[in-house]
C-alpha cells in the first residue's frame, strides 16, 4: 500500500482527499496546510487523519507519494529538493486539473439529476396512473395519478409486493410470460374500471429487469375522448422530454421527412425547425451518410456513426433507433453527440503531455529499431551504463542515434523520474554558453535578470544533462566542464559560492577526439573522464541488416506525420538503398523515404525505384598500403604495428563494416572493438 503525504488542502486537496480515501491502495498519512480552516483539514479530522501546518516534520517520514496541491512553485520545488530519493512529487497542476475534472463531472451529475426530477415531475403531473415493479414483483414507482385512481396513497405501495396492493393485478403474469398486454379491462377494489396496459422492462441483455402498468379510469376516457385533452397533454410531456434534453435530438417520419428537433440540436448544427421539418433527412448532412435513412431501410439501430452537419459542418456521432408500432415501421429518431468539446480537451491533453515531455526523456530502449550484432552490442552496452552513475560518451556519425540513446539511458537509470536537459554545445554561442550552463548572479553583467538565473546543470540536478556535440567546445568550457566532474559543483558567472549538484552527465560527439587532442583542441584530462564509458553507435552502412527494419518503422511514423497508408518498399527499392553509402545516416533515410512519400500518389501503397530521388553512385576507394618492413623496433611493437595496418586494410576492404571485418579477421565483435580502440582505428583516420 502507498504511503500518500498531501501538501495543500483548498478545493484541489480536497477533491484529491476524498479520491484517495475511497481506494484500497493508498493510504494517507497527513493532510497539511497553513490555513487551519481549510476544507481539506476538516475532511481529513472528518476521517481520523493526521493534520498539520508544517510538512517538514513529515517529508522524511516513509513516504511513497507526496501530492503538492498548494498551487505554489516554491512549495513544490523545495519538496523536491528535500524528498527521499525514492518519494515521488506530483505538481499542484495536476491536482487542479483533476479539481477541475471532477468539478466538471459534479456539474454534469447535478444536470442528468434535474433532468430525472423533471422527468418524475412530468409523469407525476399526467392524469394517467402508472406503477412500476421489478423484477420480483415490488412496487418501486408509483404516480400520483395511479394514487388517486386507486385511492391509496404512496407509502402504501412503494417496497410492497403488487399483489398486496391490487388483488386481481396481471402484472406477475406480464413477468411470467414476457409479453406485453395492450388496452385491458380492470375492476379494482374500489369499483373503479381501468383500461390498463402492461409491459414488461426488458434490457439491451435480454434480461427481465421488471414491468409496468399505464392505466386511467373509463369515466375519464370517455370525457378525453370527447376534449381530446389527453393526447395533448402526452404530446406536450414528450416535447417537455425532448426539448430539456442537452443531447440533440431529431425525429424523422417513415418516408425520411423531419418532424421534430429539439434546441439543442439547433445549437449544434445551426438549423432551425423551418430548415428541417418536412425536409428530407440528407438536408442537415454536409459530410456523411444519413443514418436517419439507413435505419428507415434496414430497420435496425445504428451507434456510434460520425458525420459533420450544418453549415458549419459540426463533427458529431449519432445514434439513430427505429420507432416500429404494430409491426409497421413509422420513423426513427436520432440523437447526436457533439464532439467538438472531446476534441478540444483531447487537443489540450496533447498539450500538456508536450509540455511534460520537454523536461523529461522522450525515448526508450523500445524506440531504437535495430537486430544486427553491431547494434546489439551499443544497446547492451548501454543499458550496462544505464545503470550505473558514471559518465557515457557517445560516438558515432551524424545521424546515427547519439540522442535517441541519451534519452533511452536516462529513462533506463534511476533517475527516470527528474528532469533530462539536451544541450547542443555547438548551437550555443560562446559568449552566452556559460551563463546558460552554469547561470549567473544579479549583476553579472548588462541585462542580467534581477535576483539571477539558474544554469542548466542546476535545472538538471538530480536528473541528467546531455551534451551533445562536446567537441566543439572551447578549451576555458572545456575546464569548465572538467570542474563539474570533478567536483560534482558549478559557479555561477559573477558569483563566487560553488553550488553542489547531482547530475548524470551524457556526452555525444561525432569528432574524433583523439585527433583534437593532438592538435591541442580537446583536453586530454578532460577526454579521460568523458571516455569512462564509450559508446561507439554503428553507421547505418555498417549495419545494412537493419534496413527492412528500420524502412518499416520509419514507413510508419511518416504515415503518421503526413495522413498517409504506405505499406512497405518494394524489393528493388530495398537492394538499392542497400547499394547506397548513406553518408548522412538514419537522419538520411528518413529524408530519402520522406521525399519518396510526398510524390507518391495517394492511392499507391508501395514504395517503387521510380518514387526514389536520385542516389549518388557508392564509390569504392580501397586503399593498399605498403610499407617496407623495418628492423629497428623490438618484437612485440613490430607485431603490433603489423597487426594495426592488417585491421585498418581489412576495415576499408569491408567498407568500413566491422561485423564482416571481425568475420574475415575470425576475431569476435567485441575483441575488433577492443583492437581498434587500442589502436585508435576510426573510419574517419581512413579517409
Amino acid at each position: 500500500m502507498k504511503r500518500v503525504l498531501i501538501v495543500g488542502a483548498g478545493k484541489g486537496g480536497s477533491i484529491l482527499l476524498n479520491i484517495l480515501y475511497a481506494t484500497q491502495t493508498m493510504k494517507i498519512v497527513a493532510v497539511i496546510d497553513t490555513n487551519k480552516d481549510a476544507p481539506g483539514l476538516k475532511l481529513a479530522r472528518k476521517y481520523n487523519i493526521p493534520v498539520g501546518v508544517e510538512w517538514t516534520s513529515w517529508i522524511h517520514q516513509d513516504i511513497d507519494i507526496i501530492i503538492e496541491a498548494t498551487g505554489d512553485d516554491q512549495v513544490l520545488d523545495k519538496l523536491i529538493e528535500l524528498r527521499n530519493r525514492k518519494t515521488v512529487v506530483i505538481p499542484g497542476s495536476v491536482a487542479y486539473i483533476i479539481y477541475e475534472l471532477f468539478d466538471e463531472k459534479e456539474t454534469l451529475l447535478e444536470k442528468v439529476k434535474l433532468q430525472m426530477r423533471n422527468q418524475a415531475l412530468i409523469l407525476n403531473n399526467i392524469r394517467d396512473g402508472m406503477i412500476v415493479i421489478n423484477n420480483e414483483g415490488i412496487v418501486t414507482f408509483v404516480n400520483k395519478g395511479a394514487e388517486k385512481i386507486v385511492g391509496k396513497e404512496k407509502r402504501e405501495f412503494e417496497g410492497k409486493s403488487i399483489q398486496s396492493v391490487i388483488a386481481n393485478t396481471r402484472l406477475p403474469k406480464v413477468l411470467r410470460n414476457r409479453r406485453r398486454e395492450v388496452n385491458q379491462k380492470l375492476t379494482l377494489e374500489n369499483k373503479k374500471q381501468v383500461i390498463t396496459t402492461r409491459i414488461p422492462i426488458i434490457n439491451a441483455d435480454d434480461l427481465l429487469v421488471g414491468a409496468f402498468a399505464v392505466f386511467k379510469d373509463i369515466t375519464e376516457v370517455m370525457n378525453l375522448a370527447e376534449e381530446n385533452t389527453d393526447l395533448k397533454e402526452i404530446k406536450t410531456m414528450l416535447e417537455a422530454i425532448i426539448h430539456s434534453s442537452d443531447e440533440a435530438i431529431s425525429v424523422v417520419d417513415e418516408n425520411g421527412f423531419g418532424i421534430m428537433i429539439n434546441p439543442a440540436y439547433t445549437r449544434i448544427t445551426g438549423l432551425e425547425e423551418s430548415d428541417v421539418i418536412g425536409k428530407p433527412a440528407t438536408t442537415d448532412i454536409s459530410e456523411g451518410e444519413s443514418m436517419h435513412m439507413r435505419v428507415l431501410q434496414t430497420r435496425r439501430a445504428v451507434r456510434g456513426a460520425t458525420m459533420k452537419v450544418g453549415p458549419k459542418k459540426k463533427e458529431v456521432y449519432v445514434n439513430v433507433a427505429p420507432i416500429i408500432v404494430d409491426g409497421k415501421m413509422k420513423g426513427s429518431v436520432g440523437v447526436l453527440h457533439d464532439v467538438s468539446e472531446i476534441h478540444a480537451l483531447t487537443t489540450e491533453l496533447k498539450r500538456a503531455r508536450q509540455i511534460i515531455r520537454n523536461l523529461e526523456a522522450k525515448y526508450t530502449f523500445d524506440d531504437i529499431i535495430g537486430t544486427s550484432s553491431e547494434m546489439k552490442l551499443a544497446l547492451e552496452q548501454a543499458k550496462v551504463g544505464a545503470k550505473t552513475p558514471a559518465t557515457v560518451l557517445l560516438r558515432g556519425e551524424s545521424g546515427t542515434g547519439k540522442e535517441l540513446f541519451a534519452h533511452a539511458i536516462h529513462n533506463e537509470s534511476d533517475r527516470k523520474h527528474h528532469k533530462f536537459i539536451r544541450v547542443n554545445c555547438a548551437a550555443i554561442a560562446e559568449s552566452i554558453l556559460e551563463s546558460e550552463l552554469f547561470g549567473y548572479e544579479e549583476g553579472a553583467f548588462s541585462g542580467a535578470k534581477h535576483g539571477g538565473k539558474k544554469g542548466l546543470f542546476e535545472e538538471a540536478n538530480y536528473g541528467s544533462i546531455f551534451l551533445d556535440e562536446i567537441g566543439e567546445l572551447s578549451l576555458n568550457m572545456q575546464a569548465k566542464l572538467l570542474r563539474v566532474l570533478q567536483e560534482n559543483e558549478i559557479v555561477r558567472v559573477g558569483g563566487t559560492q560553488p553550488i553542489s549538484i547531482n547530475v548524470r552527465i551524457i556526452t555525444a560527439t561525432n569528432v574524433n577526439l583523439e585527433k583534437a587532442i593532438m592538435a591541442k583542441t580537446f583536453r586530454e584530462d578532460l577526454y579521460y573522464r568523458l571516455n569512462r564509458l564509450p559508446i561507439f553507435i554503428p553507421s547505418l552502412e555498417e549495419r545494412l541488416s537493419d534496413l527492412p527494419v528500420l524502412t518499416e518503422h520509419i514507413i510508419l511514423k511518416i504515415n503518421q506525420d503526413y495522413g498517409r497508408n504506405v505499406r512497405f518498399v518494394s524489393d528493388e527499392v530495398l537492394a538499392e538503398l542497400k547499394r547506397y553509402h548513406w553518408p548522412g545516416n538514419i537522419r538520411e533515410l528518413e529524408n530519402v523515404l520522406g521525399r519518396a512519400m510526398i510524390y507518391m500518389d495517394m492511392n499507391e501503397e508501395i514504395i517503387k525505384l521510380k518514387h526514389l530521388p536520385e542516389l549518388a553512385t557508392k564509390t569504392e576507394s580501397i586503399s593498399h598500403h605498403s610499407e617496407q618492413l623495418t628492423t629497428d623496433l623490438p618484437l612485440q611493437k613490430a607485431v603490433e604495428h603489423y597487426e594495426k595496418q592488417y585491421i585498418q586494410h581489412v576495415f576499408e576492404k569491408n567498407h568500413y563494416n566491422k561485423t564482416k571485418t571481425a568475420k574475415d579477421l575470425h576475431i569476435s565483435i567485441r575483441n575488433l572493438y577492443y583492437k581498434m580502440d587500442k589502436y585508435k582505428i576510426e573510419r574517419n583516420n581512413l579517409q
